[in-house]
Order: structure tokens, then C-alpha cells, then sequence
């Protein structure tokens, strides 16, 4: 549910919002595993964030949006290291090795990294007990899934580095709210597109991945993905969450969490063939259970019942055989204060 701060209006746009980072992010993990059948990831990922943060960046500019300050630019480029070149870049490099499924579940143990980063490092409220509780879920959720990797090399580095893919989005996504008051969201997210896009690229380079772009045939299928990435992805998908975070409350924004791992599962089985076995389905019922304990918003404490003034005590008048009728002190006094 919205802020209160967010209109009765823009609960349509809310909830066209919520549906989209539901359905386009839950299918992105079935498009980077066809993308980086034939691409090489970072490299993939820093191209489709470049193009889609220049369109974001010219739009805005075209539109008379002031350009930003060098200070914006370097804020840009923190935020861009934590949501982009780790949240995002680790994810497509781990699914090379990595179900889409398994993907997906690790990835929903974002609502436990941020409740605990919350509180770390950006004053909120300490965990409680229910807290706690989902905290250990995930993790345990999260330590299954990890464990039949550990008779492959490639497939546990890839667990590792998908399931470090949430902390380094948390991290960002609070610092979002922390230094965003005040930005144009499109342009800020245009200059998070560009920065984060370079530093993969520089990173892509890095690693190697030139001479694999260059000597390893690109399939259409991983084309196709990576369109759908660019435009889905990153321009809707990425931008509108990048708005919700700024106007919808942090519970409601973590619903993406319940709904993107039961998508990704099931595109993964429809279109992979991916097996769903008691492990997996274990490990989603304690990840899933720990972020309705997270996400769940807090009981309200009951008002306590606030006691009505006292009224008047009522008594009787005393007479004097000189004045008659006078008011007695006791009209004046509270029942319950009597001395």
C-alpha cells in the first residue's frame, strides 16, 4: 500500500507498477539464461544498461531537465556499483551455471538482507523476535539450495555470487532513499544506467570477455533476450521500481519477492525443462515463509482507552438563616478527587 504521502489517485499507477516489476522481473531470469547462452555477461548487461540509460538520459535533457552536478554523477555511480555491477551483474554471471529457479529463490532472500542492512547501517528499527525468526528462515532456505552445489565447482561460485547479488541490491536501494529527495527519477535513473553500464563493460574487459564476443556465434535466441532485457528490463521494469522505492512503501515494494521466484520457477520448467525437486520446493516454503514474516507489517498497538474528564459531583445546596441557598465547595470538585 502507498504512503500516505502517495494520492487515492496513483493507486491505479501503483498497482500497474507492482504487477510489472512482478511479472517482467520474474521472467528476466528465464532471458539472461537464453542471453548468456551465446553472450558474455558482463559485457551483455553493461550494453543493455548503457542503452537504456542513454534513452533515459536524452529524454530528460530533451524535456529541459537541468543536468546534473558532478556530486549527482559521483552518487549515481555509488549507487550504480551496489544495484547494477552487483545486484544485477552477479546474477547474469551466476546463471550461466545456475537453474533459473534456484536463481530466483536466492534472490528472494532480499527482504532478509534488507531488514538486517536496514538496521546495520541506515537506523532502522532493530529486528524483533518475528524478525529474527524470518531472517533464519531465509537463510536456512538459502543454505539448502547451496548445498547440492558443492559437487561443482562452477555451479556453487555461481550460488555464491547470486546469493551475494541481494546484499549488494539492498545496499543500493537504500542508499536510494537516503540521497534521492528532490532528483528527477528518470534522469537519476539514466545516470544509475550509464555509470553502472561502464563499469561492467570495464569489468567485462577485464575478465576476458572481448575475445568470446568476438569468436563465439550469437544466437537469435540470445538476441532476442537481450532486446527483451533492454527494453523490458531495464527500461520498465528497472525505472519503475526505481519509482516505487521513492512513493510506495518499503512492505508493498518487497511483495516483488513473494511473486518473482513462483514466475521464474515455473518459466523455468515450462521452457528448461528445469526439475522441481523436494529440495527446491523446501528450500522456496522456508524462503517465502521467512519474507511473509518480514514483510509483514507490524500489528498496530491499541490506543488506550483515555479516561473522560471527570464530571462535577453533584450535592446540595447548604442554607444559612442569613443568605439562604448557597452553592457548596463540593459542586466544584471532581468525582474520584474528593479529599
Amino acid at each position: 500500500m502507498p504512503e500516505p504521502s502517495a494520492s487515492r489517485a496513483a493507486l491505479p499507477a501503483l498497482i500497474a507498477g507492482l504487477a510489472a516489476i512482478y511479472l517482467i522481473w520474474g521472467s528476466t531470469y528465464l532471458a539472461i539464461r537464453y542471453a548468456v547462452e551465446t553472450l558474455p555477461p558482463f559485457l551483455m548487461a553493461g550494453a543493455r544498461f548503457i542503452l537504456a540509460g542513454l534513452f533515459l538520459y536524452a529524454l530528460r535533457r530533451l524535456q529541459k531537465v537541468p543536468a546534473p552536478t558532478l556530486p549527482q554523477w559521483r552518487s549515481a555511480a555509488v549507487v550504480s556499483v551496489f544495484l547494477l555491477v552487483g545486484g544485477n551483474g552477479l546474477v547474469t554471471w551466476g546463471q550461466q551455471f545456475v537453474p533459473t529457479g534456484s536463481a530466483a529463490l536466492l534472490i528472494a532472500t532480499t527482504p532478509v538482507w534488507m531488514a538486517l542492512l536496514g538496521w546495520l547501517f541506515y537506523g532502522a528499527t532493530r529486528p524483533g523476535l518475528r524478525l529474527v525468526g524470518g531472517m533464519a528462515l531465509g537463510f536456512v532456505g538459502a543454505a539448502l539450495l547451496i548445498k547440492p552445489a558443492q559437487s561443482g565447482h562452477a555451479t556453487l561460485w555461481g550460488m555464491l555470487a547470486i546469493l551475494a547479488a541481494p546484499v549488494m541490491w539492498c545496499l543500493g536501494s537504500l542508499e536510494v532513499r537516503r540521497t534521492s529527495e528532490g532528483r528527477d527519477p528518470l534522469l537519476t535513473c539514466g545516470m544509475q544506467m550509464l555509470a553502472g553500464g561502464l563499469l561492467m563493460l570495464l569489468l567485462g574487459a577485464l575478465l576476458g570477455e572481448g575475445p568470446l564476443l568476438a569468436n563465439r556465434p550469437i544466437s537469435t535466441r540470445s538476441m532476442w533476450a537481450f532486446v527483451y532485457l533492454t527494453v523490458l528490463g531495464s527500461l520498465i521494469a528497472f525505472t519503475t521500481y526505481n519509482w516505487l522505492i521513492r512513493v510506495a512503501s518499503p512492505t508493498a515494494v518487497a511483495t516483488y519477492a513473494y511473486v518473482n521466484p513462483l514466475v521464474a520457477v515455473l518459466l523455468g520448467w515450462l521452457f528448461l525443462e528445469e526439475t522441481i525437486g523436494l529440495d527446491v520446493v523446501l528450500a522456496a516454503s522456508l524462503i517465502l515463509g521467512a519474507v511473509v514474516l518480514i514483510t509483514l507489517p507490524r500489528s498496530a498497538p491499541r490506543d488506550r482507552a483515555v479516561p473522560e474528564p471527570p464530571l462535577p459531583r453533584p450535592c446540595r445546596p447548604k442554607r444559612t438563616a442569613l443568605h439562604g441557598a448557597q452553592p457548596s465547595a463540593c459542586a466544584l470538585q471532581p468525582r474520584g478527587t474528593e479529599p
